[in-house]
């Protein structure tokens, strides 16, 4: 029987509508490829909904599938390395074959294979199914759950996670069988694991320092209770703190700042670690409480930031200042409640300030959180300390139009000298875009300056506390609360209006995102430098009050940096030295200068 080609034209459009057009069009293919699919039909995709989404989610960069009549092959494209030639294909009689044929290119027939039907039935009834309102939010609010997990804060990627109980009620133990611990899942402590190498990586001073160090020991017969943000950079200084010898328990001092993985890798690793993301209240203290009040081990050091730690030690167990040799505290609001309690002439033991160290580097504002454009956005900095510079230069780099808040005359000069316009909160709320908080203060944002401001605003703290924005005035009946994503929250208003909140107005850059790893590198080698010099120091070397780290190790720090650079400095000459009044080897600036 001899084909004429709008018979065969005729053939292939039967097939293509029997099929469903999983077929591409010739024009689809490429010119060497043959039209001709495989023997069994084994070549064709699945043409199932819910498996196209599930490849285009675990693949951002695959094409969406090719719909009939459009010129791209996508998804369903067969792959012609596993097809057959034309040629080797068996010919036979195309009518025993229902008058279906192929022709090939060099102008010969040959038959078409017999195809098996796709069933369909089941996904139009699931097409069918339309989600209740109550289900399109349950799927709204998994798919955003489901998206920010590659993208958390904090830290962590593995913040989210099918098993609600909490790890208060777990029974966990790592491979050697050791269990004093509380963490989210111990499973996860190979990922862990992988953070922390990375990490070490960026953290030289801290690596040179541990193997400097190490034959020494200078901690040991320390035991150090720390309540820190417990992310792989904190996991890299707790174990240089264990080469040196010392003995560590652990608390995070941010309910939403741990990263879980991290957390299951110190304790896969022997450390004493209790915290998890998500933290409730009432987990949080309860987490610093089991660090502290364990049978047979009393701390002799405090690392604390943000104080929480040295406030329930005062709270609950006093007498244990007897045997505590010092406290190193990293954050504003830590170091401000020591010269407090310093000032009321409560503080029972020597306390390092490393907050005001000259190393230790101002936060950043970091984007990722909301992924908006910061290029022309008018943005109020409510506070212009070291950690309100930081971010006013951040957002200048970005673009935005910088607004800044001071109740000093000295940095609100210098936030003037360094072309930032210096207003009041009132003056401004209704028109910018963002609100930082930047002072360690309570209610610098309150209901208030909420209600005025304008739709979409964004609103975050950079400071350790959750004081600063009044969010207590936000939990009321009239306001809707909306999880967008991990630490984003929109509030709003019975008119519509909405807010952006982050980290439900704690602590911005660690619970939301994180500080880049060089930087906590300077940090936490200053707070191991401190708790060395604290513990080892002569008897009546640091009375009972605050300290600066000594000026030379300030510059010890930053000479262990410095070869990551290539940076070669430039020695002193004896004369030079001499017409200066210097050491050669340094203190190269007095103690007040920062």
């Amino acid at each position: 029987i001899r084909l004429t080609p709008m018979s065969v034209q005729v053939v292939a459009a039967k097939m293509a509508e029997v099929e469903l057009k999983d077929v591409p069009t010739g024009k689809d293919l490429p010119a060497e490829s043959p039209v001709t699919p495989t023997s069994e039909g084994k070549n064709l995709p699945r043409n199932d909904p819910h498996e196209a989404g599930s490849a285009a989610a675990a693949s951002p960069t695959a094409e969406p599938s090719a719909k009939a009549g459009e010129g791209g092959t996508g998804l369903l494209t067969p792959n012609p390395a596993k097809m057959p030639q034309a040629s080797s294909m068996k010919r036979s009689d195309p009518q025993q074959n229902g008058g279906e044929a192929f022709v090939n290119r060099d102008g010969t027939v040959a038959e078409a294979p017999r195809m098996k039907k796709i069933q369909f039935a089941d996904q139009k009834q699931e097409f069918n199914k339309r989600p209740s309102k109550i289900g399109r939010r349950s799927l709204s609010r998994s798919i955003s759950q489901s998206s920010t997990d590659s993208y958390s804060s904090a830290a962590s990627y593995t913040d989210s996670s099918d098993d609600e109980t909490s790890p208060r009620d777990k029974q966990q133990k790592n491979s050697k069988g050791n269990g004093d611990f509380c963490i989210k899942n111990i499973k996860q402590a190979d990922f862990g694991r992988r953070e922390i190498e990375i990490a070490e990586q960026e953290m030289p001073a801290l690596m040179a320092l541990r193997k400097r160090a190490q034959g020494e020991k200078p901690l040991a017969g320390a035991k150090i209770v720390g309540c820190t943000h417990i992310t792989a950079q904190t996991a890299v200084l707790m174990e240089t703190l264990s080469a040196l010898g010392a003995q560590c328990r652990w608390a995070a001092c941010n309910i939403y700042s741990t990263q879980n993985e991290v957390a299951a890798a110190l304790a896969e690793g022997g450390f004493s670690v209790f915290a998890w993301k998500g933290e409730s209240e009432d987990d949080f203290w309860w987490c610093i409480d089991r660090c502290v009040n364990v049978e047979g081990w009393q701390p002799n050091m405090i690392l604390d930031d943000g104080g929480d730690l040295t406030h329930w030690i005062y709270k609950k167990y006093p007498s244990m200042f007897k045997k505590i040799k010092g406290i190193v505290e990293e954050s504003v609001t830590g170091v401000h409640r020591l010269y407090q309690l310093s000032k009321a002439g409560k503080l029972c033991v020597p306390a390092m300030n490393v907050n005001d160290s000259v190393n230790t580097p101002a936060s950043t504002l970091l984007k990722r959180t909301t992924d908006v454009m910061f290029g022309g956005k008018q943005v109020v900095v409510c506070g212009y300390g070291e950690v309100g510079k930081g971010c006013c230069a951040a957002l200048k780099a970005m673009g935005s139009i910088v607004y800044v808040t001071e109740i000093d005359p000295i940095c609100a000069l210098q936030a003037c000298m360094d072309g930032f316009r210096l207003v009041k909160l009132t003056e401004v709320i209704r028109q910018v875009d963002i609100v930082i908080t930047c002072t360690g203060n309570k209610n610098v944002v309150v209901r208030e300056n909420l209600d005025r401001m304008k739709n979409g605003c964004i609103v975050c703290n950079m400071g350790h506390s959750n004081t600063e924005i009044d969010v207590s005035s936000l939990r009321t009946p009239e306001l809707t609360w909306e999880r967008v994503r991990s630490q984003v929250d929109h509030v709003i208003w019975p008119d519509g209006k909405r807010i952006v909140l982050l980290a439900e107005g704690r602590l911005l850059n660690l619970s939301c995102s994180t500080v880049p790893t060089f930087v906590l590198s300077i940090t936490a080698t200053t707070q191991a430098l401190a708790l060395i010099e604290l513990y080892n120091a002569p008897e009546g070397r640091y009375k009972q009050d605050v300290y600066l780290l000594p000026k030379k190790m300030d510059e010890y720090v930053a000479s262990l940096h410095l070869p990551t650079f290539d940076a070669h400095l430039t020695e002193l000459s004896d004369e030079q030295a001499k017409y200066l009044g210097l050491n050669k080897n340094g203190p190269f600036k007095p103690n007040y200068y920062r």
